[in-house]
C-alpha cells in the first residue's frame, strides 16, 4: 500500500507539472493517479508527510512534488484510521501558466511552498495543519492562511501570439474556423510536443521498452549525479545521439532518393525510353560530366555523354570505397580537414544504412563515433546528393534565372482552373505547366465555365517553377491546407515530403480532387484522392490528363474566397547571377563575391533557410520570426542568401525586392544600389541549399578570405521542421559553417550535449550549432561571427 501511494503522490506532482507546462502527459497522469482503489487515499497523505519531510530525493527534485506535498497537507488533516480519512481528490488541470496557479494555504510551520498545488475541489480545508519539520525549500511562495482567507485571483493570462504574421493566412484560418474546419494550427493547439521526445531521451530500437530516461532538475544543476540507464544500460548520450542520428539519415535518404528519381528520368532521356523530357542546357551537362569525372567527356555526342553521366551518377550513391567526385569541388581547408579526420564520405547509400547500423540496439555506443558517423552522412548529402540534383534538373529544365513571380494565396485565380502543385519533385509538374498552355487543352476548360488554367505551386515545388517560369506559388507548408479552404483549388497535385496527410479528409469538405502522383508517397485518407502512380515515361500524357480532371472538377465549385495578398518578389538567383551583377571578369562569380567581402562591399553573407514550423509564432513585432532576423542582419550589412519555406515568409514581407534595399545597412544599400540586387537573394527550393553551399565554397576557394571555416559566413534556420533540414544543417557545419537553429534539436535531455554541438565539433570541424530562438539575439549572434572572422582575416569591420 506504500508503494501505491507514494505513486500516486508522483502522479500527482507529475500532475501539476503537466498542467502547469500543458504537457500530454495530464491526461495519463490523471488516468493513473484516479485508479488508485479508495483504501490507499489514506496513505497517500502519510506518504506526502514522509516524502516533505525527508527533504532530499523526489520532492527536493521536483518544485511541483512539493508542492502537491503541501497541498495534500492543508487539504486534510493527518489520518489516524483508514476509516477517518478525508478523501482526496486528483488535482484539476490546471489551465494557466505556473505563475496563475492559486496557491496552497501555508502549513503551520512550514516554508512557503513556491508552485503550490491547486486546492482539492471537494476537500474542507482545515483550521489548522500539521507541522512539517523540512519541508523542501523548493516549495517557497508564501500563500495565504486558509482560515477566512478569501480565494486568491487567478492571474490573468496573456494573449496568446497570432497563428501567423501573414495577413492571408489569418483571413482564411479564421474562414476555416468558422466552417468548422480544422487544419495544422488547431491541432497544434490540442496536441502538445512530447516532454521526453522534444528532449531526446526515449530509445525505442527494441522491444524492451520505450526506455524514457527525462531530465530532472537535480541532475541538470548538478546536486545529483546522472544515473539514468536504459534496460540494455544504454546512457542518455547514446540515445539522443542515436535519435539526432537517425535524424541525419532519414534527411539524406529523402534527398538521396528524390536526386535517384531524377537520374532514372535522365537516363530514360538518354536511353530514348521517354520523349517527354529533353536537355535544357548541354552547358550544364559539360560541367557535370567534368565534375563527375567522365572520360573524354569533352568529345562525346551529347545524348552518349548524358548516357556516361547518368551512369556515373548512380556510381556515386552506391559507393562503397574511394571517394565522391564532387569532393574535389571543396575548399582546401574542407577537405583537408576531412581527410585529417577519416570523414570524408563514401556513397550516401552506404553512409545512411551505416547510421541504420550503428543505432540499432547494442552496436555503436560512444556519443562522439555515433555523431561522426552523422557527420559523414550528412557531408555525403551535401557534396553529392544535393549538388547533383540541383544539376540535373537544370540540365532537365534550365537554369533558374532573375526574374519577377508572386506569392501568396491571392494567386489562385477566380476565374480559371486552379490547379496546385505540392512537394520537391519539379519534372511532372514542368509537364503540367505546359499542358496547361496548350490551346486544345484551354478550349477544354473554357467548355467548362472556366477562362483557362492558373498553375501555382505549393512549397518546394513552386519554387523550381518560380526560377525558371516566374509565375504564382499559392503558398508555404503551412497554408497547404488553407489553398484547400479557399474553396478555389479543383486539383491539388503532390508528389513527395512537406504534403500532410490531413489533405485527404480536408478535401472532402470541398471540391477540390487530391492527386498524388508517386507511388512511394500515396494518401490513404479521403474519399477525394486519387493515388495515380504515375510513371515518367507517361508524364506528359498524365499531366494532360490531370487538367481535364482538375477543369471537369471547375463546375463543383462553391463559394470561394481568396484572399487579395499577393506579394511580388525577385526569384531565380544563383551563384552566377550574383557573379554577373558584380562583373565577375576573370574571377570567377565566386571570386567576385569574395571580393565583395574582402573590400567591405558587404559585411558578409548569412543564409536563412528551412520550414517555416507551426509551433513558432510571431515574434514581438508581430512578424515571422524568419521576417524579423532577416530585417536585422540586413540592416547590419549582411547579404542573405534564402531558400525554401523560409524564402517565402521573407518574400511575403517584400524582402525579395530590390526595394527592400531602403531597409538595409548604408554599406549594403550601397552595394544594392550598384549591383541592382535585392538585400536578400531568393537561391531556390530546399534541395538548392547545395546552391549556397556551392556559392560559399566557391567564394573561399578564391584565396581572398582565408578557406570556407574563416570565410564570413554562417548559416540560420529559424524555424526548421523536417529531417532534412537536419541533415542540411549538418553538412553546412562538417563543412566548417556556424548554424544557428531556432528549434531546438532532440537533444536536450542531455545538456553536454548542446556544448559539444558547438564547442566540440567547432574543434574538429570549424563548424559548430548554437539554438537561439530569439531571431534578434539570433541575428546579434550572426553580426558578431561576421566581425570576428573579418577582424582574423586582417579585414576592416563593415558598420
Amino acid at each position: 500500500m506504500a508503494d501505491d501511494a507514494k505513486k500516486t503522490v508522483l502522479d500527482l506532482s507529475v500532475l501539476l507539472d503537466a498542467a502547469n507546462h500543458e504537457t500530454i502527459e495530464f491526461e495519463a497522469a490523471l488516468r493513473r493517479a484516479k485508479e488508485r482503489t479508495e483504501a490507499v487515499k489514506t496513505a497517500i497523505v502519510e506518504t506526502a508527510i514522509q516524502m516533505a519531510k525527508e527533504g532530499a530525493g523526489q520532492a527536493a527534485a521536483s518544485p511541483s512534488l512539493a508542492a502537491v506535498a503541501a497541498s495534500l497537507l492543508v487539504q486534510a488533516p493527518r489520518p489516524t484510521a483508514p476509516a477517518e480519512a478525508p478523501k482526496v481528490e486528483v488535482a484539476p488541470k490546471v489551465e494557466a501558466a505556473p505563475a496563475a496557479v492559486a496557491a496552497a494555504p501555508k502549513a503551520e510551520g512550514a516554508p512557503a511552498a513556491a508552485a503550490a498545488a491547486p486546492k482539492a475541489e471537494t476537500a474542507p480545508a482545515p483550521a489548522a495543519a500539521p507541522k512539517v519539520e523540512a519541508a523542501p525549500a523548493a516549495a517557497a511562495a508564501e500563500a495565504p492562511k486558509a482560515e477566512g482567507a478569501p480565494a486568491p485571483k487567478p492571474a490573468p493570462k496573456k494573449p496568446a501570439p497570432p497563428d501567423s504574421g501573414d495577413p492571408a493566412t489569418m483571413k482564411v484560418l479564421e474562414l476555416a474556423r468558422s466552417q468548422g474546419r480544422e487544419t495544422i494550427f488547431d491541432r497544434a493547439v490540442k496536441m502538445k510536443p512530447c516532454n521526453i521526445g522534444t528532449e531526446g531521451i526515449c530509445c525505442k530500437v527494441c522491444s524492451q521498452g520505450p526506455c524514457r530516461l527525462p531530465l530532472t532538475k537535480a541532475i541538470k544543476d548538478g546536486s545529483e549525479k546522472d544515473s539514468r540507464l536504459g534496460l540494455c544500460g544504454a546512457t542518455p548520450e547514446t540515445i539522443a545521439t542515436r535519435n539526432l542520428t537517425r535524424m541525419i539519415s532519414a534527411g539524406a535518404a529523402a534527398h538521396s532518393d528524390h536526386g535517384l528519381d531524377l537520374v532514372e528520368v535522365f537516363k530514360d532521356l538518354a536511353e530514348g525510353a521517354t520523349a517527354d523530357f529533353q536537355i535544357k542546357s548541354e552547358a550544364k551537362l559539360r560541367s557535370m560530366a567534368e565534375k563527375l569525372g567522365v572520360p573524354e567527356g569533352e568529345s562525346l555526342e551529347i545524348k552518349e555523354l548524358a548516357k556516361h553521366v547518368a551512369d556515373a551518377c548512380l556510381g556515386e550513391w552506391g559507393r562503397q570505397h574511394g571517394e565522391l567526385s564532387y569532393l574535389s569541388l571543396a575548399p582546401k581547408d574542407a577537405y583537408d580537414r576531412w581527410t585529417e579526420l577519416g570523414v570524408k564520405p563514401r556513397g550516401v547509400n552506404r553512409e545512411a544504412v551505416e547510421i541504420m547500423h550503428r543505432t540499432h540496439m547494442g552496436v555503436d555506443q560512444d556519443y562522439e563515433n555515433i555523431i561522426f558517423q552523422g557527420m559523414r552522412c550528412a557531408l555525403s548529402d551535401g557534396w553529392t546528393s544535393s549538388m547533383v540534383v540541383a544539376d540535373l534538373q537544370d540540365i532537365l529544365f534550365g537554369p533558374p534565372t532573375p526574374q519577377m513571380a508572386n506569392l501568396n494565396l491571392g494567386s489562385l485565380s477566380a476565374d480559371k482552373v486552379n490547379v496546385v502543385v505540392h512537394g520537391q519533385y519539379p519534372h511532372l509538374a514542368e509537364k503540367i505547366l505546359e499542358a496547361a498552355n496548350k490551346p486544345e487543352l484551354i478550349e477544354y476548360a473554357k467548355k467548362q465555365g472556366a477562362e483557362g488554367f492558373a498553375v501555382t505551386g505549393l512549397c518546394a515545388t513552386a519554387e523550381e517553377l518560380q526560377g525558371r517560369h516566374g509565375g504564382g506559388g499559392a503558398g508555404d507548408y503551412l497554408q497547404q491546407e488553407l489553398a484547400v479552404v479557399t474553396g478555389a483549388v479543383e486539383a491539388l497535385v503532390v508528389d513527395a515530403q512537406c504534403a500532410m496527410e490531413a489533405l485527404g479528409r480536408l478535401c472532402d469538405c470541398y471540391h477540390t480532387k487530391l492527386v498524388t502522383t508517386l507511388a512511394k508517397a500515396q494518401i490513404e485518407s479521403g474519399e477525394n484522392v486519387a493515388n495515380l502512380a504515375i510513371k515518367d515515361s507517361e508524364a506528359g500524357a498524365e499531366a494532360e490528363r490531370i487538367l481535364k480532371m482538375a477543369a471537369d472538377n471547375f463546375k463543383k465549385r462553391g463559394e470561394v474566397n481568396i484572399p487579395a495578398e499577393r506579394e511580388e518578389m525577385e526569384v531565380g538567383h544563383t551563384l552566377e547571377s550574383i557573379g554577373k551583377a558584380l562583373g565577375a571578369n576573370g574571377q570567377g562569380p565566386g571570386g567576385a563575391l569574395a571580393e565583395a567581402i574582402q573590400k567591405g562591399r558587404i559585411k558578409g553573407v548569412a543564409a536563412i533557410l528551412g520550414c517555416n514550423n507551426v509551433r513558432v509564432k510571431p515574434g514581438a513585432s508581430g512578424q515571422d520570426p524568419h521576417v524579423d532576423l532577416a530585417r536585422a542582419l540586413i540592416a547590419d550589412n549582411v547579404l542573405v542568401l534564402t531558400t525554401g519555406c523560409s524564402a517565402m515568409a521573407l518574400g511575403r514581407d517584400g524582402l525579395l525586392s530590390k526595394e527592400a534595399a531602403s531597409k538595409a545597412g548604408k554599406t549594403l544599400a550601397a552595394f544594392c544600389q550598384d549591383t541592382g540586387l535585392p538585400p536578400v537573394l531568393h537561391f531556390g527550393s530546399c534541395v538548392d541549399n547545395a546552391r549556397i553551399l556551392t556559392a560559399l565554397s566557391e567564394a573561399a576557394k578564391s584565396g581572398l578570405v582565408g578557406g570556407l571555416t574563416g570565410l564570413p559566413a554562417a548559416v540560420a534556420a529559424p524555424g526548421w521542421t523536417t529531417e532534412q533540414i537536419v541533415t542540411t544543417c549538418f553538412y553546412f557545419v562538417a563543412s566548417g559553417l556556424k548554424v544557428v537553429l531556432g528549434v531546438t534539436l532532440p537533444v536536450q535531455g542531455v545538456p553536454f550535449i548542446d556544448k559539444y554541438l558547438n564547442e566540440g565539433l567547432a574543434a574538429k570541424y570549424g563548424g559548430s550549432i548554437f539554438f537561439e530562438p530569439d531571431p534578434m539575439a539570433a541575428a546579434n549572434l550572426i553580426g558578431e561571427t561576421l566581425s570576428q572572422k573579418r577582424a582574423a582575416l586582417g579585414l576592416a569591420a563593415v558598420n
